[in-house]
């Protein structure tokens, strides 16, 4: 038995955040993770070069069923903080589009920069470590195939469901329920969606085509790249979408964002009425593309012979295509797992439990969910950095 002031259970963004900070302020903290290495999500995040921050980070960047709760930690500790932190180190960046920022060079420097600034802590990593069994008497306790550890405050940091292959895990969820925590409903988010009938037929000759577009679903709106897939839609816009996207709920393409598609269609047949619709289809969007729809959508036949009726029903359907997705990838295909551990069993301003005093709850965990474009990522930063000032 081992004795600690504090057990961080998961050694990934949230985790590392929060024991690096609980170092800083003179705690003893022990690191443990089952995966061999530290940080395995942060390494492939971003094509490898990590979207570590968003410069517009908000409070309604983020998805959860109460809006609020993130204010508190996302207020204290920001975007700037993490940059910061970077900057310490020496690490160059850059920014994208929207506010992401990304490594000019590889994820394996945040990792490097977050495990030097635990080593300088006094934090005890231990990695490779197999939970068998987690309560609590005196103290909370881990039992593990190197032995028990105890401490008097346990941090679940293990994320959630997605990527399964990186080893995610149920457990901050298991153990959650353990200790009295409700959930919120669990489903993947930042995903892939599927089709299938007409929508996938034709789909899928599409496959690897790209687009400029808006996706809408619910009250939401993303102004992003689509793209066709042998199983349906992905893209930037699809993943935002995704999280907004309830089972049995349509969701909507706009093709030709900031364009009225119908003017430009009966404009056309007045311009050029022996032009085919597929050509005229073709200089508002990609060719395969254009191709598909003006045989799905239009009679057969030049403008001159399309009833404006037609024209109009496509035009509507250029900026409104309404579909109905069969379902998601799953949490193989999805970046973050939505939902978690109810916000109304924490304390917004340290992550804490308020039924299981001691116990905190940090990161992907939480029924916190952000946008794509590293929203999650400071999310992770700004819940572990709380949970760390308080342990």
């Amino acid at each position: 038995m081992r004795d600690f002031d504090a057990i961080i259970l998961g050694a990934g963004a949230a985790g590392l955040m929060c024991a690096l900070r609980a170092g800083q302020r003179g705690r003893r903290v022990l690191l443990l993770d089952h995966a061999a290495q530290a940080g395995s999500k942060i390494l492939i995040s971003g094509g490898g070069r990590c979207n570590f921050t968003n410069l517009h980070t908000a409070p309604d960047r983020f998805f959860s069923a109460n809006p609020h709760f993130c204010k508190s930690a996302l207020a204290r500790y920001r975007p700037a903080d993490f940059l910061g932190l970077v900057g310490r180190h020496r690490i160059a960046w850059h920014e994208k589009t929207l506010g992401q920022l990304f490594c000019d060079g590889s994820a394996r420097q945040i990792v490097a920069m977050l495990l030097a600034e635990c080593e300088a802590a006094g934090v005890t990593l231990r990695l490779g470590h197999r939970v068998t069994d987690i309560g609590r008497d005196t103290a909370y306790y881990l039992d593990t195939d190197h032995g028990r550890f105890t401490a008097p405050a346990l941090v679940l940091a293990t994320g959630g469901l997605s990527i399964p292959k990186m080893g995610a895990t149920g457990l901050a969820h298991d153990t959650a329920r353990r200790f009295g925590l409700p959930l919120t409903g669990i489903r993947p988010g930042l995903v892939p969606l599927t089709f299938e009938g007409e929508a996938l037929a034709l789909m899928r000759p599409l496959s690897g085509l790209s687009l400029p577009a808006v996706a809408r679903a619910g009250r939401h709106a993303f102004p992003e790249a689509v793209l066709f897939t042998h199983r349906g839609l992905s893209g930037p816009a699809i993943l935002q979408a995704s999280s907004a996207w309830r089972e049995g709920q349509a969701l909507t393409l706009d093709l030709l964002p900031g364009e009225d598609a119908t003017a430009r269609l009966l404009a056309g047949k007045q311009a050029r009425p022996r032009a085919e619709p597929r050509s005229l289809l073709a200089e508002m969007l990609p060719q395969r593309l254009a191709q598909a729809l003006a045989t799905a959508w239009l009679p057969a036949g030049i403008l001159a012979a399309q009833t404006d009726r037609d024209l109009k029903r496509t035009g509507g359907q250029l900026n409104a295509w309404s579909l109905l997705p069969s379902g998601t990838e799953g949490y193989a295909k999805a970046e973050v797992t939505l939902g978690g551990v109810d916000t109304a069993a924490l304390s917004s301003r340290d992550m804490q439990a308020r039924a299981a005093p001691g116990l905190f709850v940090i990161g992907e965990a939480v029924d916190v969910t952000g946008w794509l474009g590293g929203y999650n990522f400071q999310w992770a930063w700004a819940s572990g950095h709380v949970a760390g000032e308080a342990l």
